[in-house]
């Protein structure tokens, strides 16, 4: 099929769902399937609109330029017109086919993100912490809800790790290529010669999902209740508000102890459960088209190498894509660290576009 056949497609499909919505207004229930695919195809068919008024513009430029015009600036100027025209209509056609993609069913959801301290020690802590710190940064510069769901700091304040539910419209779509090991290359304060330390910290991201998407069963949970451990004094927990959950099935496990309450520590380990069971299953779907798909930005994996954070040069760089930004400071403070991203997000859908049959 070519493409203006598919333009066709849609074009016509957008046009019946507008009647169709006309005739069913009196139905809410009918009305709301519609208008929820009304909406999804109203971008793409902004963009072939889009397409089609460029590419009539580029027709009409040739036609008058092959006439017997004489006006020597009418043609000067049309002539920069039409190559104007010609340089934005690869880009345009590009963005069109990355809407026809089929779509990551869970890039729209909101997003749980876990890092963890790897190699080196008290400096993979600090460096762990580090990152958690930008990403709430980088929630913050998209007005995303942060909710901290677990820290477990160590001596020097940084962290062996660290969760939190990041809540907002695509938040997973572009969280996700953070996954896999992150490397540090700087000078620890703890060492007297000045040497440069390696270290490195683990990023996985789940897409969050709602109650409905996983249902959990009472006789699938062993749930324990115990005192939380902490350094001792006033602050020490005299009841027994920690839980730890176990989902007997998978035997994934998952402890809760920051919330003063039973109550809330529970609440935040069974959404931490219920997101890595989701992950669990994704992660099987995912296994099964693995063979027909090799991503340029890779796999995610967290024993990947990702980016490395190389304080003596001021630099960052993604191995994935090659790209390296010498703005370290600011991809730490969360406003470059979207640059990555992008670059990241454009990458994948390059890798796609090149497989794809659209």
């Amino acid at each position: 099929m070519s493409l203006y056949e598919t333009y066709a497609i849609y074009l016509k499909r957008f046009s019946d769902l507008k009647e169709a919505m006309a005739k069913e207004a009196g139905d809410a229930e009918r009305f709301i399937t519609l208008s929820k695919e009304f909406s999804g195809l109203e971008p793409i068919v902004e963009r072939i609109t889009e397409v089609q008024a460029v590419q009539e513009e580029i027709l009409q430029i040739e036609e008058a330029l092959q006439g017997d015009e004489e006006d020597e600036a009418f043609v000067v100027l049309a002539t920069e017109e039409l190559q104007q025209l010609k340089e934005k209509l690869p880009e345009l056609e590009r963005q069109l086919k990355v809407f026809l993609l089929p779509k990551d069913a869970f890039d729209e959801k909101s997003a749980i993100i876990e890092v963890r301290a790897g190699a080196g020690g008290d400096e993979a802590g600090l460096f762990a912490a580090d990152l958690f710190r930008m990403y709430q940064r980088y929630a913050e510069t998209q007005k995303w809800r942060v909710e901290i769901l677990y820290t477990h700091e160590n001596e020097l304040g940084g962290f062996k790790e660290a969760s939190a539910s990041i809540r907002g419209c695509g938040v997973f779509s572009q969280l996700k290529f953070e996954m896999g090991v992150h490397r540090v290359q700087r000078v620890p304060e703890t060492e007297a010669s000045g040497r440069i330390h390696t270290s490195t910290a683990t990023v996985a991201v789940l897409p969050e999902p709602e109650e409905v998407d996983v249902q959990l069963d009472d006789k699938d949970l062993k749930i324990d209740v115990m005192r939380a451990s902490g350094a001792g004094g006033q602050h020490v927990n005299k009841t027994e508000s920690a839980v730890r959950i176990t989902h007997i099935p998978t035997g994934l496990v998952v402890f809760q102890q920051d919330e003063r309450s039973q109550h809330m520590n529970k609440a935040k380990a069974l959404k931490i459960l219920r997101a890595r069971l989701f992950e669990l299953e994704r992660s099987r779907a995912d296994a099964e088209r693995a063979a027909d798909r090799k991503d340029q930005v890779g796999t995610g994996d967290r024993s990947e190498r990702v980016r490395t954070y190389n304080f003596p040069q001021g630099r960052v760089t993604d191995h994935r894509i090659n790209m390296t930004l010498y703005k370290l400071d600011r991809v730490l403070e969360g406003e470059a660290l979207g640059e990555l991203i992008k670059a990241l997000i454009r990458a994948d859908q390059n890798t796609r576009l090149a497989t794809a049959h659209v």
